[in-house]
């Protein structure tokens, strides 16, 4: 394992779901810290260093979209993964705004773990993310 492995902030208000994918990140090398919503989010980027933050859109208290454009403001070189179900509008919605917002890419759920972790791969080393 690395002795300094990318630290990831995981944001999601589905705790069985933030479980689980934290689980899949730290059995990938990853050290990651979690959160329940964008406020207790902001909280974390204030004492720690991230190098991709995963975000889900629709939250209590503040939603992704707000996080996204108050991170892309504050850390404008942070990469920003979102993700979504999507609500009453669908996904495609939410996470087209997410992309104009500043999120480098975006993962509909329900997605499986490989999926998950290959973006996160992609964003954290380009060279590894696959030819389109």
């Amino acid at each position: 394992m690395n002795a300094n492995p990318p630290q990831i902030l995981l944001i999601d208000d589905d705790r069985d779901l933030r479980t689980m994918l934290s689980r899949a990140l730290t059995r990938f090398g990853y050290a990651v810290v979690e959160a329940e919503n964008g406020r207790e989010a902001l909280v974390r980027l204030e004492s720690a260093t991230f190098h991709v933050v995963v975000t889900d859109i629709i939250m209590p208290d503040m939603e992704g979209i707000e996080l996204i454009l108050k991170l892309h403001r504050s850390h404008p070189a942070l990469p920003i993964i979102a993700m979504s179900a999507g609500g009453r509008i669908g996904p495609d919605s939410y996470l087209s705004l997410a992309k104009r917002s500043g999120a480098v890419h975006t993962l509909v759920k329900p997605f499986g773990i490989d999926e998950f972790i290959a973006a996160v791969k992609s964003v954290l080393e380009p060279s590894a993310a696959p030819a389109p």
